[in-house]
């Protein structure tokens, strides 16, 4: 019997005692047998915690152990919502039904660096002090790593089809959680393989309601998209702060902000004059103005740690989810027309030929004359809108940028002119039009100013020998080189290994190139080829931009890493409060690996949204024939998307008649060895789209009736249909039958 318990009926508050003094988890069996209570004591007991739940003393978790209201479970699940500058890790209760915030634990862990951000914990909780302490006793699957699907039953059993596309099972399922066939729910696997089953642990709706598919992504990819209330009160109370009278003033300029139509926030502003420096004649002088978004997110705050655990905003067709709580996301920070906005501005010195003179930073205040689309502000260069701004404002913008562009094509950073799809809504979130996004000058202008501020940022710490969040941009691997130039043997075009790479190097592979139909598949390839960007303290250069010292710092609304910089610049220059801390300057290395991962993050969920969004676009086309363009092949069919719409589906090679199909993997080609039927990648052809899965995103074709490769012969029959012969070394023999592989 544990110490300080008196056999018998217990009052309440030995039993609030006992639940807070046991190193184990208390559920009325365990309060039973530490009291030494009869059966019949035992229903009496039963009400008393039922009375006591009611009261608001105690509250139960998952396996009906009880715990103190307000407090928690001896062992529950917590999953780590930070790690701060000196490598501690926080963690907070995954499941939290208390009208208090949840508390945050100090996980001891067993082996420093052991958990990340996002990690999920089974742990032994314990009270010290003021605060709490967590003790790992395992780790559990990630959110990432559940299973996100739509319920499906069959007689009185339910089955869950994930949403992935790879995922071809279906998983029978143990408890349904209270949610209905045709729910989409998030689940946990439980068993072992072959009789694994899972468990529905939250139920999120219809999958095909409008808004969906932008909520299945973060879902499935662990994105936070609730604030705590302590830190929108925080927010809140921020955006009260008076941004002072010790600010340069620019509201006598005309600054203007140019976004997307769709723009959630305005993070950016330009301004340009011709310079009057006779050092610099014919020169400019320009202004990019950022929103001074150090000056309201404060290094330690529960706003700062927040938009630290998110890393970046990530932005869907129908929502956004924003780094930063919407009072200051959307309107604070947000340089919008007519409003006085605390800015961070970058003076810039722009020589004749582009070239950067001098920059240096000042904390301003500004009041933007027009927030302008870049189709309005393009309309109003071209002579095809009559703007009020466009002589003071656009012309000498336009006048300085020519310069800047100059000084960027000299130096010839890579050139990919890939199409970005945008996908249209109407009010009620169903899709309108999905088609590739306009590319203008006006997007190009503003590009070359916010890669100017970015150098300048750099440089300017550099100069001050200050902490940088470098943007780091890495040359491709020769392992990658290798696969190029294996790649482009296949159109005949020649590319030496061992010489110097530079980003005109794959610039004159495009311009071998050409126009030729092909012309996609090689920048697609050429992309591939490249090193994935990340942000760190080290200055490894900016490979694709043909820079030497790159930083983020025009977007701290929506990117962490752009905020750091911030920081360090208010530190460089003395510019007040917000600057960048002793721990964040030695927890860069840590923090951009952190930020690296959400921006993965991010890119990850937006593409698989915008697929699905594809999907369900498409899917009022499923058995019409479209036009399509082959985009890989590989020994089991060939993925093509749909011309001008995008959507990558795959024509497996089961369905491509009967014949034997030789597979070149160097070519990545496949090619019918009695017709000579041949499908290539970058190839134009027509397909029947014969599904449009919206909840996966996946697409699949088939050739249109009576098209194809050569009917079986008796031999092909007799061996199980067609069949794939793979050369450069691979398994020659792949047998297709039956729809297996």
């Amino acid at each position: 019997m544990p110490r300080n318990v008196t056999p018998g009926l217990p009052t309440r508050q030995q039993v609030l005692d006992f639940i807070a003094s046991t190193d184990e988890p208390a559920g009325k069996r365990e309060i039973a047998r530490a009291f030494g209570l009869s059966a019949q004591d035992k229903i009496v007991l039963k009400a008393l915690l039922h009375d006591m739940a009611d009261e608001g003393l105690i509250d139960s978790a998952p396996g009906r152990a009880f715990h103190k209201m307000g407090g928690l479970p001896k062992v529950t699940v917590l999953r780590v919502a930070d790690v701060d500058d000196g490598g501690n890790v926080w963690a907070v209760p995954e499941h939290w039904e208390a009208e208090t915030p949840p508390p945050r634990l100090r996980v001891r862990e067993r082996k420093r660096g052991q958990l990340g951000i996002g990690e999920r914990v089974l742990a032994r909780t314990e009270e010290a002090g003021s605060g709490w302490i967590a003790h790992p006793l395992k780790t559990l699957a990630k959110a990432s790593e559940q299973v996100l699907g739509v319920l499906r039953a069959d007689g009185d059993r339910f089955w869950l089809t994930g949403v992935e596309k790879k995922e071809r099972r279906e998983f029978a399922v143990s408890d349904t959680g209270g949610a209905a066939a045709g729910d989409l729910v998030l689940a946990e696997k439980t068993g072992r393989s072959p009789r694994i089953t899972v468990r529905v642990t939250e139920r999120l709706g219809d999958p095909f309601a409008p808004r969906s598919f932008s909520l299945i992504a973060i879902h499935k990819h662990g994105i936070p998209d609730h604030f705590a209330d302590e830190t929108i009160a925080e927010a809140e109370e921020a955006a009260t702060l008076d941004i002072g009278q010790d600010r340069q003033d620019l509201r006598h300029l005309p600054i203007v902000a140019i976004d997307p139509v769709d723009a959630r926030d305005h993070d950016d502003a330009v301004w340009a004059t011709p310079d009057d420096d006779p050092a610099n004649a014919g020169g400019w002088k320009a202004i990019v103005a950022i929103a001074d978004v150090s000056f309201y997110v404060r290094p330690g705050s529960e706003i700062d740690r927040e938009a630290r655990r998110r890393g970046n905003s990530v932005y869907f067709p129908d929502r956004v989810v924003p780094m930063l709580p919407e009072i200051l996301s959307a309107h604070v920070c947000s340089l919008v027309e007519g409003e006085d906005r605390a800015a961070l501005a970058c003076h810039l010195q722009v020589t004749p030929s582009g070239t950067l003179k001098s920059w240096r930073f000042t904390r301003a205040v500004l009041r933007i004359a027009a927030n302008l689309a870049y189709e309005e502000a393009q309309a109003a260069i071209d002579g095809e809108l009559v703007h009020p701004l466009t002589d003071t404002a656009l012309r000498p913008l336009w006048d300085c940028w020519r310069a800047l562009l100059a000084a960027r094509e000299k130096r010839e950073p890579l050139d990919l002119d890939l199409p970005e799809r945008r996908v249209v809504l109407d009010e009620k979130g169903r899709i309108m039009s999905v088609a590739p996004r306009e590319r203008l000058d006006a997007h190009r202008l503003i590009e070359d100013y916010m890669i100017a501020a970015n150098v300048a940022a750099a440089k300017a710490l550099e100069a001050k020998k200050s902490p940088v969040m470098y943007r780091d941009h890495e040359q491709p691997s020769r392992e990658k080189l290798v696969a190029l130039k294996d790649y482009l043997e296949t159109f005949d075009i020649p590319f030496t290994l061992g010489q110097v790479v530079l980003p005109k190097t794959f610039n004159r592979i495009l311009d071998k190139v050409g126009e030729s139909e092909f012309r996609p598949q090689v920048m697609e390839q050429i992309l591939r080829t490249q090193t994935q960007a990340y942000y760190g303290p080290a200055n490894t250069g900016h490979f694709g931009l043909s820079l030497g010292s790159y930083a983020h710092f025009t977007s701290p609304i929506r990117r962490y890493a752009d905020l750091l910089v911030h920081r360090s610049l208010v530190r460089a220059y003395n510019l007040g409060d917000g600057a960048l801390t002793t721990g964040e300057a030695d927890g860069m290395e840590r923090i951009g690996q952190s930020i690296s991962g959400f921006e993965r993050r991010a890119m990850e969920a937006e593409r698989d949204t915008i697929d699905r969004y594809v999907a369900a676009f498409l899917s009022e086309r499923v058995g019409q024939t479209v036009e399509a363009r082959i985009t890989g092949v590989q020994n089991y069919g060939f993925f093509a998307t749909v011309e001008g719409v995008g959507g990558d589906g795959l024509m497996p090679v089961r369905d491509l008649g009967g014949e034997y199909f030789r597979f070149d993997e160097a070519a990545r080609t496949l090619t019918g060895e009695t017709s000579g039927e041949l499908y290539t990648l970058g190839q134009r052809l027509e397909l029947r789209l014969a599904e449009a899965n919206s909840i996966s995103g996946a697409l699949r074709f088939e050739l249109p009736t009576g098209k194809g490769a050569a009917a079986p012969s008796e031999a092909d029959r007799r061996r199980g249909g067609p069949r794939v012969l793979k050369r450069r070394g691979r398994p020659a023999n792949i047998r297709h039958q039956g729809g297996r592989r």
